[in-house]
C-alpha cells in the first residue's frame, strides 16, 4: 500500500504526526478500524452526487475518533469532487441557535481538492467561467462582451430560480460581485464576496451597490446554504459535506440558548429530509451524554424521535446506514495496529525500509502503545495523538538519523503537562485525586 503512496502525500502526514496534529489529508492511509462505514459511506457519497441529501450522526466518547471520522470521511469526499466544511460549535463564536454563524464559518472554513480555505471566491469564479461556456455553447458571440454579459446573467437568474424564493438577494449579490469584478473594482468585489459569505459589517458604500441591506440573519443562511449548494454543483462539485463537531457542547449553554439551538438542529435536519439541500452531506458528532442525556437531543423530543437508533449488545453488529453510528474507540490492539500503519509509511520514504521495520518491530510498537495509554490512566481511546508523535518523534526519527540507536535501550518515554490537550490531561491526573470511600 505505502509504495503507491506520492513523496509529497506521505511527508505531510509524517510531518503533522510530528508535531502532534491530524493529518489533513491522507487519512486513508492511516484508518484503523473503519472499513466497516467505507461501503456505507460510498453510498451515501453517490446518493448526494446523485442530487440528493444525507444527514448522519456521529457518537462516540472523548478520544473515541470523532473529528478522525470526520476529516477521514472528508478526505474521501474531497477525493469525490466535492467540497468539505467542519464546523465546531461554540457557544461565544459559533452557536448553533444562530445558523447565521454557522454559514459563516461553512464559507471560512470551505474546501476543496484544489483550494484549501476559503475556497468561496474560486469556487465562485468558477462558477461564472461555467455560466460563460455555456453562454458560449448556446452561440453568444464570443467576441461580443455585451451579448455574453447579457446571457450569462440569465443564466445566473435561471439557475437560481429556486433559490430566489427564499433568498433573493443571494442572486443580487452574486450578480453585483460578477459586475464589480469585470468592472475591475477588487474592492467592492471582495467586499461583497464577504457579504456572501455571512461576514457581518461589511461596508455600506458595497451594500448599496449589491443592492441589499444589513447582515445575514438566521432564516437567510439556509436560503444561502442552498444558494451555496446550487453555485458548487454547477462549478463542478457535486456536494457538499458538512461537519458540525461537538454538538455536545450545547449541553453547557444556557437551557434558552439550548432549546434554540436543539430545534435549529431539528430544522435542519428535517429540511435536508424534505429536499431543500439536494447536494449536502450534513454530519453531527457529539458524544453519548448529548444524545441519550437529558441535557441534550432528549430535552426536545421531535430532536429525539429524529435521532433514535436502536443498538445491538455487541459493536460488531451495528448498521452503518442507520441515522446514528457509534465508533467504539480505540484499544491498544488498535493503537498498536496505527503504529504500523505509520512505521510502514514512515520507512517507505527512508533508504534503509528493513531496518525500520527490524528494529521498531511488531512488538516494540505494543509495547509502546501500553505504555503511553498507562501515562493516561489505561485510556487508549485517547491515546493516538500522543502515541503517534512520540513513535514518529521519539522513535522512528532517531532510527532513521542514527544507523546505532535502539529505542529499547536509548529512548525513554515521556509525558509533559504542556503537551497534552486538556483531555489527556485530565487522564493522567485522575489517579492522583483522593477520593474519600466510605
Amino acid at each position: 500500500m505505502t509504495a503507491a503512496v506520492s513523496a509529497a502525500r506521505r511527508r505531510q502526514v509524517i510531518d503533522a504526526l510530528r508535531r502532534g496534529a491530524v493529518p489533513e489529508t491522507g487519512l486513508d492511509l492511516l484508518a484503523v478500524g473503519l472499513d466497516r462505514f467505507s461501503g456505507s459511506v460510498e453510498e451515501d457519497l453517490d446518493v448526494v452526487a446523485g442530487g440528493g441529501a444525507v444527514f448522519k450522526a456521529v457518537r462516540g466518547e472523548y478520544g473515541a475518533g470523532k473529528t478522525f471520522f470526520a476529516r477521514w470521511l472528508a478526505d474521501r469526499a474531497r477525493r469525490a469532487n466535492f467540497a468539505t466544511a467542519e464546523v465546531q460549535i461554540s457557544e461565544t463564536e459559533t452557536p448553533l441557535h444562530k445558523l447565521e454563524t454557522v454559514y459563516r464559518r461553512l464559507t471560512e472554513r470551505l474546501t476543496t481538492s484544489a483550494f484549501p480555505p476559503s475556497a468561496l471566491r474560486p469556487v465562485v469564479d468558477s462558477w461564472f467561467y461555467a455560466l460563460e461556456e455555456d453562454a458560449l455553447a448556446a452561440g453568444t458571440p464570443a467576441d461580443d462582451a455585451a451579448a455574453l454579459e447579457h446571457t450569462v446573467a440569465d443564466l445566473l437568474q435561471q439557475r437560481l430560480t429556486e433559490v430566489g424564493r427564499t433568498a433573493p438577494t443571494f442572486a443580487a449579490a452574486l450578480a453585483a460581485y460578477r459586475a464589480a469584478t469585470i468592472g475591475g473594482d477588487p474592492t467592492t468585489a471582495a467586499a461583497i464576496l464577504a457579504w456572501l459569505g455571512g461576514q457581518p459589517h461589511v461596508a455600506a458604500a458595497a451594500r448599496r451597490i449589491a443592492g441589499v441591506r444589513g447582515d445575514l440573519d438566521h432564516f437567510g443562511a439556509l436560503g444561502f446554504l442552498q444558494g451555496l449548494l446550487t453555485v458548487l454543483r454547477d462549478s463542478g462539485h457535486p456536494g457538499l459535506l458538512l461537519v458540525l463537531d461537538e454538538v455536545e457542547t450545547l449541553q453547557r449553554v444556557r437551557s434558552d440558548a439550548r432549546d434554540k439551538a436543539l430545534n435549529a438542529l431539528r430544522q435542519l435536519i428535517d429540511e435536508v429530509y424534505t429536499g431543500r439541500f439536494p447536494g449536502l452531506y450534513l454530519v453531527i458528532t457529539g458524544t453519548p451524554p448529548f444524545f441519550d442525556g437529558q441535557q441534550g437531543a432528549q430535552r426536545l423530543a421531535p430532536l429525539a424521535q429524529r435521532l433514535a437508533t436502536d443498538f445491538p449488545t455487541d459493536p460488531r453488529w451495528d448498521n452503518p446506514r442507520a441515522v446514528q453510528i457509534r465508533l467504539p474507540g480505540f484499544t491498544i490492539d488498535a493503537l498498536a495496529d496505527l503504529g504500523t500503519k505509520v512505521r510502514d509509511l514512515f520507512a517507505a520514504g527512508t533508504t534503509d525500509p528493513a531496518r525500520i521495520a527490524t528494529t521498531v518491530d511488531d512488538r516494540y510498537l505494543h509495547d509502546l502503545a501500553n505504555a503511553v495509554a498507562g501515562r493516561l490512566g489505561g485510556k487508549a481511546g485517547i491515546a493516538p495523538r500522543l502515541f503517534l508523535k512520540k513513535l514518529v518523534a521519539g522513535v522512528l526519527d532517531p532510527v532513521d538519523l542514527h544507523t546505532d540507536f535502539d529505542p529499547r535501550r536509548h529512548y525513554a518515554l515521556t509525558v509533559t503537562d504542556t503537551e497534552m490537550s486538556d483531555v489527556e490531561r485530565n487522564a493522567a491526573n485522575a489517579d492522583d485525586i483522593d477520593l474519600e470511600v466510605p
